[in-house]
């Protein structure tokens, strides 16, 4: 796994998630469609770890997995603590953005040779 395509992967997405968390704060329209921008946010960092990482299928995978979870993780967890968001969601929505980043690295290792 790359170390590095990971860390730059997993801040992207947590710098995108915590933007959107924030909006949803204050907009109630940006808050209402969490679950669809937030899985969104997670696919792109899968992305972004393929792009930087160059690996193999398997790592590609993994580690778009890895940082789709992580920085869905950081942002509902922030979410959280703000209140607009049940505690649930930290389980159901980081399994749900992991399996969007786990996509995101799929989709990455196909278009990215």
């Amino acid at each position: 796994m790359n170390r590095t395509a990971l860390i730059v992967a997993t801040v992207a997405g947590t710098a995108l998630q915590i933007s959107m968390v924030l909006a949803g704060h204050f907009i109630p329209a940006v808050a209402s469609r969490f679950d669809v921008i937030g899985m969104l946010i997670s696919l792109v960092a899968g992305l972004l770890y393929v792009r930087g990482a160059k690996g193999r299928w398997s790592d590609s995978l993994v580690g778009g997995l890895i940082a789709g979870a992580l920085c869905a993780l950081i942002g509902i967890a922030m979410s959280w603590a703000l209140g607009d968001v049940e505690a649930i969601i930290l389980v159901i929505g980081t399994l749900g953005s992991a399996v969007a980043g786990l996509i995101g690295g799929a989709i990455g290792k196909v278009v990215v040779r």
